[in-house]
């Protein structure tokens, strides 16, 4: 077996993954707006460098511009709402909370002009701890409890979103027996299916998630699951029906998508509208824009999604012969993703040589079979428990090295973390320089969604902090866990 020196491009390396003309270089759609690299060619966010924010809050640490996040969530808020005002007189814009929540940033939600999206009793426990008022908040889930469908009522919040038939009934029985009325909106599946991964397509039929538009989808004759729910969220006199919700996927860079869905539940609203004669003041088409993860995203602006989404909108209103009902959407993820990057600190690295797949450029060029190439594993911090969208969604990352710039070769290399899986990758496939090493600051952009809120104690390391940056000074709005944070919930030992 031949051993081959890697080339500019590994054939290894997956086809999109192109090798960087400067390794030192950020690409700017990845990052937050106030990241760029110092005089020292240290990477800093609004002037602090990594190394500073590394010795007073430790590694790993998710690293967050308080500004970028606002200038996200006003720019969300300012384009739908010009986009719109000719049609509904602007948009409602809730910030899912899901993909990243704790008081500050609820806090940041309000005062940016939008409202917040949760999905649990824990999330509404932050949101009223931040003194968010109730009627700017809106709760999902396809199985609420009744403790957390009663603290929605306590809370008076301005919308439940039901996602299911035996739901709808529940809500209402609950408030019924509190002789109120509560204030609810039908989540439906418009059968769209988003081009992305299949557990984050969350539009399709044949998946747990709200009220199907297919005919055959109840026993009742002739009627869908959706219809259905509206006919009955019209029968009990103390449920204020305000509209539809409908969310197709996560991750999507394509109008296309939002179009047909947006097309299928006006039609749908105004058909239900004139067989119950009633009015539907409210349709939520969701969230899940796309970020950029690595240099081949392509992100739009909210600007270009809003102007097409308001064309649809305003079409098909007119062809209906309707008043559009007002606007609501939910981005969580295109707000708060690139807002964060994960400092890591870099410990053990190996080379491993590797049989170029079958056809491969660089067997061709080396003439015969079985020539293998370096991939070199560099190991930080953290891991899975810190980024496990990696392991659940095959998801791709980049990084950067951050504490110095490199004049060294870029070498193809894989980012792993401490955890004893094999599956613990935070970036599957990255080019490198040649020289990093232990000791070296690693920076994971596009962390700021769905990783802290899915992180873990797995083998016991403590959730990492999130620091947030602003105007030259950094502070923690979640304190890093400690070990005996850990322990204390250990109730096998009585505490000495």
């Amino acid at each position: 077996m031949q051993h081959h020196n890697e080339s500019a491009a590994s054939p290894l390396a997956p086809e999109w993954l192109a090798v960087p003309e400067d390794v030192n270089a950020l690409h700017a759609p990845m990052w937050a707006a106030d990241v760029r690299r110092n005089d020292d060619a240290e990477l800093a966010i609004d002037g602090i460098p990594v190394s500073e924010l590394k010795a007073q809050f430790g590694t790993p640490l998710f690293v967050m511009s308080e500004s970028d996040f606002r200038a996200r969530a006003r720019s969300f808020k300012d384009a739908f709402d010009a986009a719109f005002e000719d049609i509904c007189g602007g948009v409602d814009v809730y910030y899912a909370g899901k993909s990243f929540l704790c008081t500050a940033v609820a806090s940041w939600v309000a005062e940016e002009g939008l409202r917040l999206d949760t999905c649990s009793g824990g999330e509404l426990a932050v949101a009223a701890r931040a003194g968010i008022d109730g009627a700017n908040l809106g709760l999902h889930g396809n199985n609420k409890s009744d403790a957390e469908i009663n603290r929605a009522l306590d809370m008076k919040l301005g919308r439940i979103v039901v996602d299911s038939l035996d739901e709808l009934e529940r809500v209402a029985k609950i408030a019924s027996g509190r002789g109120e009325t509560v204030k609810v909106m039908l989540r439906l599946t418009p059968g769209v299916h988003a081009h992305t991964h299949e557990f984050i397509a969350t539009a399709h039929e044949d998946q747990k998630f709200g009220l199907s538009m297919a005919e055959d989808s109840t026993e009742a004759a002739g009627l869908s699951a959706a219809e259905e729910a509206v006919a009955a969220a019209t029968s009990y006199p103390n449920v204020d029906l305000l509209g539809l919700h409908c969310h197709i996927g996560s991750q999507i860079f394509e109008p296309d998508g939002f179009a047909v869905a947006a097309e299928k539940l006006l039609g749908f609203l105004a058909a239900m509208q004139d067989k119950y004669s009633i009015v539907l003041p409210e349709l939520d088409l969701g969230g899940g824009y796309g970020i950029a993860y690595t240099p081949v995203d392509t992100p739009r602006p909210p600007a270009e999604i809003a102007g097409a989404m308001a064309a649809v909108v305003r079409s098909k209103c007119a062809e209906l012969g309707i008043t559009s009902p007002r606007i609501s959407i939910e981005p969580g993820r295109a707000i708060v993703g690139s807002s964060t990057f994960t400092l890591y600190e870099v410990g053990t690295l190996k080379t491993v040589r590797v049989d170029a797949p079958a056809g491969a450029a660089g067997q061709e060029a080396a003439g015969q079979e079985n020539v293998t190439f370096p991939r070199r594993y560099v190991s930080v911090d953290g891991g899975m428990s810190d980024n496990a969208r990696p392991v659940l969604y095959d998801a791709d990352y980049s990084a950067i090295l951050a504490s110095r710039a490199s004049d060294a070769a870029p070498q193809l290399s894989r980012v792993v973390g401490k955890h004893c899986e094999s599956g613990d990758i935070v970036v599957r496939d990255i080019y490198l320089p040649e020289d990093v090493a232990a000791g070296d600051l690693l920076a994971v952009p596009g962390t700021g969604a769905y990783c802290w809120a899915l992180s873990s104690n797995y083998n016991y390391l403590a959730r990492p902090g999130v620091v947030a940056v602003r105007n030259g000074s950094a502070r923690l709005i979640v304190r890093g866990e400690t070990e005996e944070d850990l322990l204390n919930r250990d109730m096998g030992v009585a505490n000495v």
